[in-house]
């Protein structure tokens, strides 16, 4: 592998251009024309404009990132996560094309990609699963006395996505009906299948995922747990490594599942594996991430590993040089996304001028971005600027070095979640570890947020007004 191209943009284009430098492999970014201007084109060795801003014309045209694989003379492409990272056809045109995938084989994330397919697959290897449909299912009656005999309140989820598009909670028998129909309406409309399952409704879990790697001769391993429950939207926000409500005994069970998991697919690669956690324990599957995850940080600083470089050798047949036992947790990782939204309004994009973009740097201080004071934050792609990591030996060093982190981030021109960052970070029942994937709906008010941050602005105005007096105490000069 001489020459990798990674297929995507902002700061995940970076974080994987970074250690294939450190490897000493070159690189190709590739970009659409309202990223021209952005760090990660300039970041690489060559750059290959794709197309137009819409994502459908540039980073998801799967014939112009190969052809700009060509012409660079890039004999890899890495996907980075979203746009075409859990895309079966894009591996296959890759494989076809004789050039190396860095990720699973394409039938593997074929399979993984439909949840159904993905149960089907684990089913044989006893992993506990939440009761549901064994299949797609598109009559409603069907559904609906499928419902019935698993227990309200259950769970309508499309079948061939994530993110929280296509999935609705129904409480009540009267309501299935019209729920289901918006689900079947909103996955056709976001993954063009309108198939969906039914399942029931874990209340109040906690969202658990595993991390793995997998070689080609035959090693599989997993490299602890991510606690991924504080989400808005069904969308993750703030992730910690290690969980704090995971025993050893628990850490182990879920950790062997996974790597079942991983191998009733035929895994290779890094991948992630969620989990269900419900407030007796008992944890249930939920679904792979066939591609690197946004919070992989985390786990990078818990295991001392460097998880790219890790997919780059297992993408170049190297065999894993540890093994499960070799591996430890030491101390407490948190990572913020930082996305340009409001979280006074809804979590609503927040689109402009970053006028100002400093982020803060320390020892065990970690920013990965894509951008820089004076771009503009782009309509087309997902908000997110930046994740903020902070490490501690205990979780409470992680916390307080987190707030820390967040006061010291400068960001003017749009909104953004640092404020909502530390409002989590600061609250009792985060601190306690006594949380779970509601945080969010049982705590969190835009009126808090907005009280808590006039506090702190009035007392930056007293501290402010204490120094201008003591200053003019001390430059007085007294009457002769």
């Amino acid at each position: 592998m001489k020459k990798i191209l990674i297929a995507n943009r902002g700061e995940i284009a970076i974080r994987v251009m970074q250690t294939a430098k450190k490897m000493g492999i070159k690189t190709v970014a590739v970009y659409s024309t309202a990223d021209r201007n952005s760090p990660h084109v300039r970041f690489a060795d060559e750059a290959v404009c794709i197309g137009e801003p819409a994502s459908s014309l540039s980073y998801l045209s799967i014939p112009k990132i190969i052809e700009a694989a060509n012409i660079t003379g890039a004999n890899a492409i890495h996907p980075g996560y979203g746009f075409l990272s859990e895309n079966a056809n894009f591996a296959k045109a890759v494989e076809e094309n004789k050039l190396i995938f860095v990720g699973p084989k394409a039938e593997t994330i074929k399979m993984m990609g439909d949840k159904l397919a993905a149960k089907a697959a684990v089913s044989h290897y006893n992993i506990p699963m939440v009761p549901g449909t064994d299949g797609a299912v598109k009559d409603v009656r069907v559904a609906k006395q499928r419902a019935v005999e698993i227990g309200y309140p259950v769970l309508i989820k499309a079948a061939a996505g994530g993110g929280g598009k296509g999935m609705r909670i129904v409480e009540r028998e009267s309501d299935f009906e019209l729920q289901m129909e918006r689900a079947v309406s909103e996955a056709t409309t976001a993954f063009g299948d309108g198939a969906v399952f039914v399942e029931k409704y874990v209340a109040s879990p906690r969202h658990i995922e595993i991390q793995i790697l997998a070689d080609s001769h035959g090693n599989v391993l997993h490299l602890f747990e991510r606690e991924c429950s504080i989400q808005r939207r069904h969308q993750k926000v703030i992730e910690e490594a290690p969980s704090v409500v995971l025993t050893p005994e628990l850490r182990s069970q879920m950790g062997e599942a996974a790597v079942k998991v991983a191998r009733s697919c035929n895994y290779l690669g890094a991948g992630t594996v969620e989990f269900l956690l419900d407030a007796e324990k008992n944890f249930y599957f939920l679904e792979m991430n066939t591609r690197l995850q946004v919070e992989h940080p985390v786990t990078e600083f818990i295991t001392g590993l460097d998880l790219v470089e890790q997919q780059i050798r297992i993408a170049r047949d190297e065999a894993l040089t540890f093994s499960q036992a070799d591996l430890k947790i030491s101390g407490h990782a948190i990572e913020l996304r930082i996305y340009a939204e409001n979280p006074l309004n809804n979590f609503l994009p927040s689109i402009g001028n970053l006028q100002r973009y400093q982020p803060p740097k320390g020892l065990n201080i970690r920013v990965d971005d894509g951008f820089e004071q004076g771009m503009d934050v782009p309509i087309y792609y997902d908000p997110m600027l930046s994740k903020l990591i902070t490490y501690g030996s205990t979780r409470a060093e992680a916390i307080r070095l987190m707030i820390s982190a967040i006061e010291s981030f400068e960001v003017e021109g749009v909104s953004t979640t640092l404020p909502f960052g530390k409002f989590v970070c600061n609250h009792d029942a985060f601190i306690s570890g006594n949380f779970d994937t509601n945080f969010v709906e049982k705590y969190y008010k835009p009126e808090l947020l907005k009280k808590s941050e006039n506090e702190e602005a009035k007392l930056a105005a007293l501290v402010g007004l204490k120094i201008y007096l003591d200053d003019q105490k001390i430059l007085s000069v007294p009457a002769l």
